[in-house]
């Protein structure tokens, strides 16, 4: 069943076989006698990609289902039940990790040595059932009903610029100047598009930014902002230290969009593993903390 799950999930038997650390051949065999055990086709394979039949989507959902089951009773048998132990997947944007989390993980592993934790940074959200996570590090509005959900802070999201490049072209004054403007755009979903909030009618709109540079990490737009290569919107704590030293300046701040909500998020379960509960009682409070001086839009 875990093979088979693995394979669909991996889009190809030979990617699976990686992820599960066995030959092909030992994947395919185990795939094969499954089907012949359960006496129906499960997978259609060609050389591309493998599509499941009808009988096999019904398969994985069950085998996914009865795979947690053995997970959680083989946890029960390890101790993780009883004591705080064994491995915890958490998942966070890479920024956030960097600047918020990992401090915390950090500061858990010490007192809890029996516990080990596998750190996922990705800005794009992480399924955590496809991927075995524990506990994720969200940012904007949750759209996955299922998940239990704690908030833990907010962020602005910002635009900034420098000195430089407003002695180049000027100061923008509404975000209808960003039009034709010098820009670096973050591509992250949570950023994109660029929207700002009318401040007469509460409408929120959004401003076509024609990009100079495209960067994928939130440190790459900040720096490029401070050589003067265009404004740039990122979340307000990408660019405190920037903002403190002087080398970048808010702008259009009477013009932002409500800021984003921050929650650590973790998938409803019947019985929840101690190391789960220790961390989420452990982090929740820091993580608030360390966000409490950010998501408060400054009068202007």
């Amino acid at each position: 069943m875990a093979m088979l799950v693995s394979s669909v999930e991996e889009g190809s038997l030979s990617a699976a076989a990686r992820r599960l650390r066995v030959p092909v051949a030992t994947l395919t065999r185990n795939v094969n006698d499954l089907e012949a055990l359960v006496g129906t086709k499960l997978l259609v394979r060609s050389t591309r990609k493998l599509e499941l039949t009808d009988a096999g989507a019904d398969y994985v959902v069950a085998a996914r289902q009865i795979l947690e089951q053995v997970d959680d009773q083989e946890r029960r048998a390890a101790g993780e039940f009883i004591a705080p132990r064994g491995e915890l997947v958490v998942t966070t944007p890479v920024q956030v990790a960097r600047l918020r989390v990992l401090p915390v993980i950090d500061q858990f592993l010490a007192e809890y040595p029996e516990i080990r934790i596998r750190l996922i940074q990705s800005d794009r959200d992480v399924d955590l059932i496809d991927a075995h996570v524990d506990v994720a590090v969200r940012i904007g509005r949750l759209r996955d009903s299922n998940l239990v959900a704690t908030r833990v802070g907010s962020l602005r999201v910002v635009v900034v610029a420098s000195a430089m490049l407003f002695e180049k072209h000027g100061r923008p004054r509404v975000p209808e100047d960003l039009i034709g403007y010098p820009c670096v755009v973050f591509d992250a979903p949570a950023l994109s598009p660029w929207r700002f909030r009318n401040v007469n009618t509460g409408e929120v709109s959004t401003i076509a930014a024609v990009p100079r540079l495209i960067v994928s990490s939130p440190d790459a737009a900040v720096d490029s902002a401070i050589d003067g290569i265009g404004v740039t919107r990122v979340l307000e704590h990408d660019a405190a230290a920037a903002i403190a030293a002087g080398k970048l300046d808010f702008i259009l701040q009477e013009f932002e969009v409500e800021p984003l909500p921050v929650h650590i998020v973790h998938i409803s379960r019947n019985v929840m593993p101690l190391k789960l509960r220790r961390f989420l009682d452990f982090a929740v409070p820091r993580l608030r903390e360390r966000l409490s001086e950010f998501g408060r839009i400054p009068a202007v």
